[in-house]
């Protein structure tokens, strides 16, 4: 009799722990990914269709802009593969005359509206360089960014690292760094833009020189 229920202690405590790792595994998996419920518009100039998703009261593409303009734009490193997921670069001026009809670039004031959507203050919009808390992660894309630091994808935007392409002419921080363009400048060769980088959760505000190329979404109008 002492011999049949040390069995059934036992088998009654290996029941337990079971149970109790699959409740830990379940407690510990990551969520499921979000399905987001994207529109899409196709650009009538070469048939390419977009995503695009309503964030706060704004509707930004979901993807970045890969129209093909006549000079000032090009695919990270040459390279049509690097275009076909990153989109194009464009310099300020070309990126200012690349948005497809009933769209446009986005102006500094409403990159800071789609922060503090985010949850970003007011104060730390209207700052430079690094800043709010983890409203970058909220943007970029949950895969695709170096060293697989990845991000949220919270709202849809799903940011990707299409790196730059200098004045001078070099490609670099592809799959690491990513930039977008604003259509505020500073009234001489500077304009306001937005960028994340793979290691931080932030959101950058910098001025860089209109000849650089950079990446580009657009906001229904």
């Amino acid at each position: 009799m002492k011999t049949n229920q040390s069995i059934l202690k036992t088998v009654l405590i290996c029941v337990v722990i079971v149970l109790a790792l699959s409740c830990k595994k379940s407690v510990d998996a990551p969520p499921a990914p979000i399905t987001w419920n994207y529109s899409t518009f196709t650009d009538a100039r070469d048939g390419k269709t977009y995503k695009y998703i309503k964030i706060g009261s704004q509707e930004w593409m979901a993807e970045n802009l890969a129209f093909t303009t006549n000079g000032g734009s090009w695919n990270s490193n040459d390279s049509q593969s690097d275009g076909v997921k990153f989109g194009r670069l464009y310099t300020w001026n070309a990126a200012i005359q690349a948005v497809p009809a009933g769209w446009h670039l986005p102006s500094d004031t409403e990159w800071k509206q789609l922060e503090m959507t985010l949850g970003m203050s007011q104060a730390d919009a209207d700052g430079i360089n690094s800043r709010g808390t983890n409203e970058g992660s909220k943007l970029k894309a949950t895969s695709g960014w170096g060293n697989e630091v990845n991000g949220l994808n919270d709202v849809g935007f799903n940011a990707l690292p299409g790196g730059i392409r200098s004045n001078s002419g070099s490609f670099f921080a592809l799959d690491w760094y990513g930039y977008w363009w604003t259509a505020t400048d500073d009234g001489n060769s500077k304009a306001w833009l937005r960028y994340l980088i793979f290691e931080s959760s932030k959101v950058f505000r910098t001025l860089s020189s209109k000849d650089d190329a950079y990446s580009v979404r657009c906001v229904k109008n």
